[in-house]
């Protein structure tokens, strides 16, 4: 099959794009190295703790060698199979660098094994799997990942952890060589010592305590050499959206941004992009734990689509990322499968006003009017304006009680929030706000302020909620409040549409209530209910259903299912609910109040309060 793109005849886009994600080489060789380099490396560990078992016949061979040459062999074992270890994740990412280390340890570790343990079994191992990768190498060309010093830390303190578990075995594992009988404490203060090359409390007989010296040495030298190895390397600069790229996609928004209600988050400048051979579309992405996320749909014409994915899986192949898309449309989700072969799972639906339709009489909406009437008697006002309109002092006072008024210590969102409010560039978002004239409004750094909602453009007539805060002192329902004067806002503002908060598995929630639902999707809509304690997935489709949108399906692409894990945890890497990036430290955390409302991306939930 082929296609056009961009007016070029492109040669079976779409196969070939599958036989990179799905072919047996692509798949399946890199796999089989990665497991057999973890095996080969388990083996050399085992060759440097243990003794050997029996007499060899290259024994009396090796015995005329220099006597040190045994307790060497042992360490060298011992750090090649550590190193092995350590580099069968990359080698089934297919990443070059690690590939090429693994060419130069294997046949060390092969001289190791024979010399130490004269074993025949393990120098043929690791020449077989030398050889499996001489003949594969062209296999292993990813580029390396993203550089971060991070690393460097987590580095030191996994490898520390490691080489101390595995030096006790060491230090144990010559039961009867060992003089008196040491307990653990001397066993581990052996350990301690012996990976700074210090001789410890532990005493041994014969040749045995420069084995073990050496291969403790050998732990602390690879901890040491490793983690000053990242921490001083060039760190790879983070994705960052260059001021070129915002003006050619906000080029593509002025022409096409109508099509998706995601697309100006697409300007989040921490984010990455790759464009159409034309520059007719783009699609911008960040990468996250080997994760090459993208959000929502391809900016620009739909025609070029297929070039700018295109761009994006040569990307992702060449890193060896694994490709994903978060939140797309439908009419995204077939492009992207038709295109690639990937595959898509409904995630939830996003709410969708139309402001022609939406009105606040009717049984249907007297909660909702009942609770904005009660709130307006209280003495609150609202005031819907462009973010161009806003004074200066004003527009700071926005930023600094959004900032102040954010549950979390970092920004929260991704596919779903633009991180930023009153960007110059940004003078067509709608900001909503709540005033209500009280004892504090003299004393508060925020004046009368009390609640804020934040919209992007939707195209030429739509807007798109980003973000939701509020004063926790001010009343409940502050929200219902802002989304309902910003829907009776739009009109004056030329606004005909207005997307609401994307609710997570939306579809089986309603269905699984309804009379005759059946037992599984009963258990099914009680596993969300019940997880809805942390994750507000019921709460935030029931605060959506209360003005009565239509729902858009959005779903997630991805290669495989046993890809959907890690994706999942990338998302939520991405935005905001997990940090696994060490704490700052000496920073002091602030008070915060709980967590905020904000226009929430799959994953995340909003508090109606």
């Amino acid at each position: 099959m082929s296609v056009t793109v961009d007016g070029d005849k492109s040669a079976s886009v779409p196969a070939r794009v599958r036989r990179v994600l799905r072919g047996p080489r692509a798949e399946k060789v890199p796999s089989l190295v990665g497991t057999a380099c973890t095996f080969t490396g388990l083996v050399d560990i085992a060759a440097g703790v243990f003794p050997r078992f029996r007499a060899s016949r290259f024994h009396d061979l090796v015995g005329v060698l220099p006597g040190t040459l045994g307790p060497l062999s042992a360490a060298l074992s011992l750090s090649v199979g550590v190193l092995l270890l350590l580099l069968a994740h990359g080698l089934k990412r297919r990443k070059r660098r690690a590939w090429r280390a693994a060419v130069i340890l294997l046949p060390a570790g092969a001289v190791a094994q024979f010399l130490y343990r004269h074993s025949v079994v393990g120098v043929l191992l690791s020449l077989a799997l030398l050889a499996l990768l001489l003949r594969h190498r062209g296999e292993f060309a990813a580029l390396p990942d993203p550089r971060s010093r991070w690393r460097a830390l987590a580095n030191f303190v996994l490898m520390g952890a490691g080489s101390l578990g595995l030096g006790l075995v060491v230090v144990s594992a010559h039961p009867g060589r060992i003089v008196g009988d040491p307990g653990l404490s001397d066993r581990l203060e052996h350990v301690l010592l012996g990976l700074f090359g210090v001789e410890g409390p532990v005493a041994y007989g014969g040749g045995v305590s420069w084995t073990v010296g050496y291969s403790l040495g050998a732990l602390g030298l690879l901890t040491a050499v490793t983690t000053v190895y990242l921490a001083f390397r060039p760190e790879h600069p983070v994705a960052r959206l260059t001021g070129d790229d915002e003006a050619r996609l906000r080029e593509l928004l002025a022409r096409h941004g109508g099509r998706d209600s995601l697309g100006h988050f697409a300007l989040r400048r921490d984010k990455a992009v790759v464009f159409s051979p034309s520059g007719k579309a783009a699609v911008t992405y960040r990468v996250v734990s080997g994760v090459m996320l993208a959000s929502g749909d391809p900016i620009g014409d739909v025609e070029a689509w297929p070039g700018a994915i295109e761009r994006f899986m040569d990307e992702a192949k060449a890193h060896s990322w694994t490709p994903a898309v978060m939140g797309c449309s439908e009419t995204g989700g077939q492009v992207w499968t038709r295109e690639t072969g990937l595959d898509a799972l409904e995630l939830g639906d996003e709410a969708v006003v139309e402001v022609a339709d939406f009105s606040l009489s009717g049984r249907a909406m007297r909660n909702v009017r009942q609770m904005v009437k009660r709130i307006e008697r209280n003495g609150y006002e609202t005031r819907v304006r462009r973010a161009r309109d806003l004074p200066d002092g004003e527009l700071e006072r926005i930023r600094r009680a959004a900032a102040d008024w954010r549950g979390t210590d970092t920004e929260r969102g991704f596919s779903m929030a633009l991180g930023r409010i009153g960007d110059p560039a940004d003078g067509d978002a709608v900001v909503a706000t709540a005033h209500k004239a009280d004892d504090t409004a003299d004393t508060s750094p925020y004046g009368d302020l009390k609640a804020i909602i934040h919209f992007v453009p939707w195209g030429p007539d739509g807007m798109s909620l980003e973000l939701m805060r509020r004063d926790r002192s001010a009343d409940p329902g502050m929200n219902e409040l802002l989304i309902v004067a910003a829907l009776q806002a739009a009109p004056r503002l030329g606004v005909a549409r207005v997307s609401l908060n994307f609710a997570m598995f939306r579809s089986a929630l309603a269905r699984g209530e309804r009379l005759g639902a059946g037992p599984v999707l009963r258990v099914w809509r009680g596993l969300l209910v019940f997880l809805s304690r942390w994750f507000q997935i019921e709460s935030l489709y029931k605060f959506n259903a209360k003005f009565q949108p239509r729902w858009e399906p959005r779903f997630v692409v991805y290669r495989t299912t046993r890809d959907l894990p890690r994706i999942g945890f990338a998302a939520m890497q991405a935005e905001g609910f997990v940090n696994v990036a060490p704490p700052r430290p000496f920073r002091r955390r602030a008070a915060r109040p709980a967590r905020p409302c904000a226009h929430v991306a799959p994953g995340q939930g909003v508090r109606a309060a």
